[in-house]
């Protein structure tokens, strides 16, 4: 795994020297500024993401999510007046109610991962879209809630309040995941859940956990793209999000298969999609190429995933095979 975060660093600076080289704004303290929020934002829901691909699992509903709970959040603010911390804890509990809500079906009624997310960003799309009458809802002439706005779209000098919270976050996490038993358990579902299952592991409370931690995150990225986008369209907002993720996860080694994954992977992946994006934009590529970026990406990460666990099981073969001896000769009489 270090090989693969190592990989990705280097990557990121080769690429990050090569776009300063064709284009210096690159390096400019406002792009690194605005690239810094970028990963930031799509960064915290990566992360919850990531730790279910570790479970085997995946997450399709985030950009659904993310429309649904910023409408959610708009309404108690702006339309019921509701002071702000009762608004963000009604959010975050609204986005683990529903990742835990994926999550028991998942395990109790033993439904694919892929049918229960998809029927999810398709409800969650159509209760925004009909909640809102399909029109947009922004703050408009709301106020009161200033100290949140600079907390979740400020910056501490030049440094964005989304990436400082991003990284904090990173870190709890992966205290988490690696130095936890819940996160071992994580790794030993997504390796194998029925041998985890017999080996006395609650796998069902462990998917569980994983969506619910998801969903967590998603439900605190949900007010971020609030302010961050000022306004939320049902119909557009957060659309294909869950790509990011699942790209910036993949590109950061958690295989699609369960059982591996880091979160200092997830952070690269991260900072590497961004990276990717923002060269688009300043070699002046169409900004509709963006999803042709995004799916060359996961491409390229699950392809090299393959390599990668074909070269460690042809080691593997290697280091266990014992050379078989001669038989020698009994001695005679």
């Amino acid at each position: 795994m270090l090989k693969k975060e190592l990989g990705l660093f280097v990557l990121i600076i080769v690429i990050g020297t090569i776009t300063a080289a064709i284009n210096p704004q690159f390096i400019s303290i406002i792009n690194l500024s605005n690239l810094a929020n970028q990963i930031g934002l799509f960064g915290l829901f990566a992360l919850g993401l990531g730790f279910v691909i570790i479970t085997g699992g995946i997450e399709l509903s985030v950009g659904s999510m993310l429309a649904l709970l910023g409408i959610i959040f708009l309404d108690m603010l702006v339309n019921h007046e509701w002071s702000w911390p009762i608004a963000l804890i009604v959010t975050v509990a609204g986005g683990t109610a529903l990742g835990t809500i994926h999550g028991l079906l998942v395990t109790q009624l033993r439904l694919q991962p892929f049918v229960v997310t998809l029927c999810g960003l398709l409800i969650y799309r159509g209760v925004a879209r009909y909640y809102t009458a399909d029109s947009t809802m922004g703050f408009g002439y709301g106020s009161g809630y200033e100290t949140l706005e600079w907390l979740v779209s400020g910056r501490t000098g030049i440094v964005p309040n989304t990436f400082i919270f991003f990284v904090a976050v990173s870190i709890v996490m992966a205290i988490i995941l690696h130095k936890s038993v819940f996160g071992r358990y994580l790794y030993a579902v997504g390796k194998n859940e029925e041998a985890a299952r017999y080996s006395g592991i609650p796998t069902k409370l462990v998917i569980t956990a994983a969506y619910s931690i998801a969903g967590f995150l998603t439900g605190l990225s949900a007010i971020y793209f609030v302010f961050y986008t000022q306004s939320v369209s049902p119909s557009a907002h957060g659309n294909f999000y869950e790509l990011y993720a699942i790209a910036a996860a993949v590109l950061g080694g958690c295989s699609l298969r369960g059982g591996e994954g880091s979160i200092v992977g997830i952070f690269l992946g991260t900072v590497l999609l961004q990276v990717l994006q923002n060269l688009v934009n300043m070699l002046g590529i169409p900004s509709s190429l963006n999803f042709a970026v995004m799916g060359a990406v996961i491409l390229f990460g699950v392809i090299a995933d393959r390599e990668f666990q074909r070269r460690r099981m042809r080691k593997i073969m290697i280091a266990t095979r014992t050379p078989t001896k001669p038989a020698q000769a009994v001695p005679a009489g």
